[in-house]
Formats: C-alpha cells, structure tokens, sequence
C-alpha cells in the first residue's frame, strides 16, 4: 500500500477526486517524492528528469488523486499556472542543499501565492525541504526563514524535512496534509448541505 492509499484511508473519502501540484525547481526531487508516493508495486527503478510534466494517477477504494509533477526548469515554469484553478493542495519541494538557488525558489512561490487563481483560495501548501541526508543541507528552520514562509498568512502551510530516496519525513507530510483536506472536505460538505 503507498503512502497515497493511505492518506485516503485516513481520510475516510468515498469517490472523491483530490487534484494536487507537486512544484518546485529542477533538481529538487519532485519525482523522487511522487514514485515513493505511489503504490509500492507501481514505483519506478529509475527516476529521470520531467520534462515538461507528468501526470499520476492513483486510486484507493475511497479517493482518487490526481497528482500533477512539474518540471521545475526555467522554460517549463510557465506551464504551472494552467493548474492553479483545479488544484486542492499544494507541494512544494525545496532543495534544501541547494544555497545559490533559494532566491529562485522564493521567487518562484511568491509568483504562485500571488497568482489570481491561487490567491483567494485556502489551498494548503505542503512543504517538503527534500536532500536533508546531505552534509550542508540547511534546517528546516533555516528554509522556512529564507523563503519567508512566517509570511504566509491566509493559507495553510506546514514544512517537513526529507530525504525523498528513502521516503523520510513522507509520512509526516501527508498526515498534515490529510488532516487539511479533511477539513477543507468537511467545511465544503457543511456549504453544500
């Protein structure tokens, strides 16, 4: 059972659909945390880097994710904001090794909390500081600070430290990120009603 099958355990879900976006720059480990996300009998041997984007498809008997892997190069950035409107949740993936490229990185989520479609929603953003087993990585305390998350004020947002190779701090992640959804789900059941 993948970690996916899981969160939709958790959630205790019938049928429904959860869009998220797995966002980040290139070399961050997007697809990396993506393979350790599915199914243990669908994950891939060799990860390559996305071009462009992927999309993966997981089904538990109670949800259905739709998980959207884009590519964190420069000329493929454009392509993240046709996803913005349909999106439930957010990860966003930070080499936490990767010094030089963090004022990228803030530019990068400053663009995406400021767009339109993003904006007035209260999507959670999950934040995963990916590379933590590398000698210089920095603490999540340190990218929190660097990325200025304190600032983020209208949505949910956690960050976890990870080592996406071995699937650490995967699980810590999409337990916080379960229980956001749950309530988004609940809050949206009680609107409907």
């Amino acid at each position: 059972m993948g970690l996916l099958d899981k969160l939709s355990g958790w959630l205790g879900l019938r049928k429904k659909e959860v869009n998220i976006l797995c966002l980040g720059l290139d070399n961050s480990g997007k697809t990396t945390i993506i393979n350790q996300l599915k199914p243990s009998n669908t994950q891939g041997q060799e990860i390559v880097p996305t071009i462009g984007f992927n999309i993966e498809k997981f089904k538990s008997s109670s949800l259905s994710f739709t998980v959207f892997d884009m590519s964190g190069q420069t000329r493929y950035r454009n392509l993240w904001e046709h996803y913005y409107k349909e999106s439930h949740a957010i990860i966003f993936v930070i080499d936490s090794n990767d010094k030089l490229r963090m004022v990228v990185a803030k530019e990068e989520l400053n663009i995406l909390l400021n767009h339109e479609d993003i904006c007035c929603k209260k999507v959670p953003v999950l934040f995963f500081a990916n590379k933590m087993d590398l000698r210089d990585a920095m603490s999540t305390v340190k990218v929190s600070q660097m990325l200025c998350l304190e600032n983020i004020k209208d949505k949910p947002w956690h960050i976890c430290a990870s080592n996406a190779i071995k699937g650490e701090g995967l699980q810590e992640g999409l337990e916080w990120l379960q229980e956001q959804l749950g309530q988004s789900y609940q809050n949206n059941e009680q609107i409907n009603d």
